[in-house]
């Protein structure tokens, strides 16, 4: 008999409610986290009396009532939706694109006369588009594409758009109503208290060390527990034995700023390519805050190098069929579960890696 029933490698959403679930079923886990918190990406600090979302805008929403259930189980939301204004040189759109974002650019008022702009604009895309930025182009019309797309893309992935695969951008939000909540989903919100509330609840009754890097002792580790369950980079877990996925890392300032309200809103898309960042988010207004002073987070897309934060996966054709190669090799791997971002290399709402992890839980614990 091993000590745990699971050793849990990172502490992030998966992992998480892997540990909720098999704690309900009397297992006992054990915690391997390579930061200093546990919480992965959704992890928040209190400034000022504000929860700051450490690694960016974490903003829940999901259509699936059974999700929606088990979070509120766990903790109070509020109502926030998510409203994000995009900034080009000083004029200010709303976003995803409505009817108020046409209105603003070129002074229709009725969707027919915003649709009739857009089949205008579209006509420069001849056949199949070749890239990103035809595909754009050929999705909403040329100045939303220059003014709203082009320049945060670029920042984004660090590379032309005409560079770009038409697929990473397949479909872009439009609609033709005066509605500003940029998700469709059935729900959407903030917990009361920040998500720190939801990891507490979440890992409540694990062993929990902080610090240590698995891989580093993956001998002794796996030694303790019946099962593993893996949710750092797949390619780093084989060593890199075909060669290393690629991803798009992140870098954040933060400053506390005096004043009650900086921006009017919790996200603020930069979209020309001159400014460096992409967006700046303002934490309070997540929570409806009224302390006197603000935090902004200002957020800036870089390369990513071994070493760093690994963000967004780079779903491109080369990467994915590298990562059916790891994936080939996980099948084989006894007492392992590789899951999260990470684990399947795959960009993921936390809806979704809850519902991930639930289906998992579903397999292994049946519950």
């Amino acid at each position: 008999m091993k000590k745990y029933d699971y050793v849990l490698v990172g502490s992030g959403l998966y992992s998480g409610v892997l540990a909720y679930l098999a704690g309900k079923k009397g297992k006992k886990c054990l915690v391997v986290e390579k930061r200093d918190h546990i919480g992965g990406n959704i992890y928040c600090e209190d400034v000022e009396g504000i929860h700051v979302h450490r690694y960016g805008a974490h903003i829940f929403h999901t259509s699936n009532r059974k999700v929606w259930k088990f979070v509120n189980e766990l903790a109070e939301f509020n109502r926030y939706t998510n409203s994000p204004v995009a900034n080009y040189k000083g004029e200010m759109y709303n976003m995803p694109f409505n009817m108020n974002t046409f209105s603003r650019m070129w002074g229709v008022s009725t969707p027919a006369e915003a649709k009739k702009k857009i089949e205008e604009q579209k006509a420069s895309v001849k056949g199949e588009p070749k890239n990103l930025e035809e595909q754009a182009i050929s999705l909403v019309g040329m100045d939303l594409y220059q003014k709203l797309i082009k320049g945060y893309t670029e920042k984004q992935w660090g590379r032309d758009c005409k560079d770009l695969p038409s697929f990473i951008i397949k479909r872009i939000p439009v609609r033709f109503t005066y509605d500003n909540n940029y998700f469709n989903d059935l729900f959407q919100g903030i917990p009361v208290g920040g998500y720190n509330v939801i990891i507490d609840k979440l890992f409540e009754g694990c062993d929990i060390e902080t610090g240590v890097d698995y891989l580093e002792n993956k001998e002794r580790y796996d030694g303790l527990g019946e099962t593993v369950v893996y949710t750092g980079t797949i390619d780093a877990y084989f060593g890199y034995r075909y060669g290393k996925l690629e991803y798009r890392s992140l870098r954040f300032e933060s400053e506390t700023v005096d004043t009650d309200n900086y921006q009017g809103v919790a996200v603020v898309n930069y979209t020309d390519r001159e400014t460096p960042y992409t967006r700046i988010i303002e934490h309070k207004h997540f929570e409806f805050g009224t302390q006197p002073k603000s935090v902004i987070t200002r957020e800036y897309p870089v390369t990513w190098s071994e070493g760093m934060e690994p963000y967004y996966p780079v779903n491109d054709e080369k990467n994915q069929e590298l990562f059916q190669k790891y994936a080939s090799l996980a099948e084989g791997e006894k007492n392992v579960i590789f899951g999260g971002r990470l684990g399947e290399y795959k960009y993921y709402d936390m809806d979704k890696v809850i519902e991930s992890a639930m289906k998992k839980a579903g397999e292994v614990l049946g519950v």
